[in-house]
């Protein structure tokens, strides 16, 4: 239920060009922290919705790789060790923070991302629709919660990223994504000290 397909960008967009670029500039072996610049003439906010929605299935493969090890068992709480738990909370079933396990959240988190980046209100895909004011608050809440997703892993799951011998890949993209954010200041800097 975790595991998401990949969501695509269509052929012929200017999303799927940023995209291309994107990938192109990390296939390169270019630094991280240059990658992740805005390139010249493109808009902020297709170059932050295009990096939100790879993150996206990046994350989610990472999350994918090591669910099996992450059960109501294992990991009764969603946290990055004892000092930081992460509790719940959207407009629907959950109105105040709640202690979930870390599958729990993870489910709850997956179908909250899937729905903002799907919502054409917020990431219009049409060249041409302007992005709503209030599009870069709710990517810093998809960011600063997809952030947690990384916490959990490298602090309870990373003898089996390390196992399967993929922390070259997981490192990669967290540095990936810890430039991106912080080029674009995306998530506070107290969010951020756990890792």
């Amino acid at each position: 239920k975790t595991f998401r397909p990949k969501r695509k960008f269509e052929p012929g967009t200017q999303r799927f060009e940023l995209h291309k670029k994107a990938q192109a500039s990390l296939n390169a072996g270019l630094d991280l922290k240059v990658a992740v610049q805005l390139p010249p003439g493109e808009e902020q906010n297709d170059w932050v919705a295009v990096h939100v929605v790879d993150f996206f299935n990046r994350i989610n493969l990472i999350y994918g790789t090591i669910s099996d090890y992450c059960t109501e068992q294992s990991c009764p709480v969603m946290s990055g060790g004892p000092k930081y738990e992460y509790r719940w909370q959207d407009e629907q079933k959950y109105r105040k923070p709640t202690a979930l396990s870390a599958p729990q959240y993870m489910n709850l988190l997956m179908d909250w991302i899937e729905v903002q980046i799907n919502n054409e209100d917020i990431f219009p895909t049409n060249v041409g629709t302007p992005f709503p004011k209030n599009f870069l608050p709710v990517v810093k809440k998809i960011l600063s919660r997809r952030f947690r997703v990384f916490v959990h892993v490298y602090i309870h799951h990373f003898d089996r990223i390390t196992q399967m011998g993929s922390e070259a890949h997981v490192n990669t993209c967290y540095k990936h994504f810890y430039y991106f954010v912080k080029e674009f200041n995306l998530i506070d800097t107290k969010e951020l000290e756990p890792l």
